[in-house]
């Protein structure tokens, strides 16, 4: 029985430590003074403006995470489940805590994806207005009026202060 849980602990400790390395992979920052490797030698047409609204808005970032916690949640439960009791009540429970652990890892996932953005309303100064949502960033406020510029690169952008 304890050679048992020992080889219990050990899956758990794997499974845990695999969701530390993929937690801390390296992505780009997306607030206006950070740029990514991919985002380097790239050519972006620069405009400039002037914001005429901000608008707080929640950043939805789980839809990748969401996964990888369902999964981890669900392989956890269903191991620790399997400790309970013997032949047929341990699957039993295996599947029960599966589906338990999955369910959590994924509300754990999705809670962990949410962020603070703002959505920015600029008037670029050939008249045009857009609108570009990025992270929040507490080190950089906008406000209405103030000039900004805009790094345009495809379909993708972001805002900085001029």
């Amino acid at each position: 029985m304890i050679k048992c849980r020992l080889g219990i602990s050990c899956t758990l400790l794997m499974i845990l430590s695999f969701l530390l390395l993929t937690g801390c992979t390296n992505t780009p920052n997306p607030y206006g003074n950070s740029y990514g490797s991919a985002d380097t030698r790239t050519v972006q047409q620069v405009y400039y403006g002037t914001i005429i609204k901000t608008e707080p808005v929640n950043i939805d970032a789980s839809s990748g995470t969401n996964i990888v916690g369902t999964v981890a949640g669900a392989a956890v439960g269903g191991v620790l489940g399997s400790t309970i009791g013997g032949g047929t009540g341990s699957t039993l429970a295996a599947i029960g805590g599966g589906l338990l652990g999955g369910y959590a890892g994924g509300k754990t996932a999705n809670a962990l994806g949410e962020r603070n953005g703002v959505n920015l309303t600029i008037r670029l100064d050939n008249g045009n207005v857009i609108s570009i949502v990025q992270e929040a960033n507490p080190d950089m406020i906008f406000s209405v009026g103030e000039k900004v510029q805009v790094n345009m690169s495809g379909s993708t952008g972001r805002v900085v202060p001029r």
